[in-house]
């Protein structure tokens, strides 16, 4: 399993940095990865399916997430699920004054099949794609 941490305070409260991640289409504007991502099922809450189609490694993936969990305003979880990999992210925010906003971003990718055989080797694009993705959500939250 490849693990991607990042923790980082964003100057906005977490009622609002929650709203804003509870959707996962904002992908789009905040994963470098993302290609794009369209909801295909479900009302935003829990149990709500997304298709996300990302580029990683020179190649293009998709993958079905489905909210696992919104606790309101202190955490999400998203599952994304295909024949090579299951991605779980997890984000938790703390208050940390009435407007700032500490936010730890986890995500854990669990690959399958011959897909496994060249994790070792990517090491330095997981953790380019956990700093982009650290710098586009300062971006993106600090302008809510």
């Amino acid at each position: 399993m490849v693990t991607i941490q990042r923790v980082m305070t964003v100057e906005r409260p977490a009622e609002a940095v929650f709203g804003y991640l509870s959707d996962f289409e904002n992908t789009n504007e905040w994963d470098p990865g993302t290609v794009r991502t369209t909801r295909l099922e479900g009302g935003g809450g829990v149990g709500t399916t997304y298709r996300n189609v990302s580029r990683f490694g020179g190649r293009e993936t998709s993958l079905v997430y489905t909210v696992d969990e919104l606790t309101a305003p202190e955490r999400l979880r998203f599952r994304g699920e295909n024949k090579t990999v299951t991605a779980r992210d997890t984000i938790t925010l703390r208050s940390v004054t009435a407007g700032e906003t500490e936010l730890t971003y986890v995500a854990e990718f669990e690959f399958h099949g011959v897909a496994r055989l060249v994790v070792p080797f990517m090491g330095r694009q997981f953790a380019k794609l956990g700093d982009d993705a650290a710098v586009r959500l300062r971006e993106v939250l600090g302008n809510l």
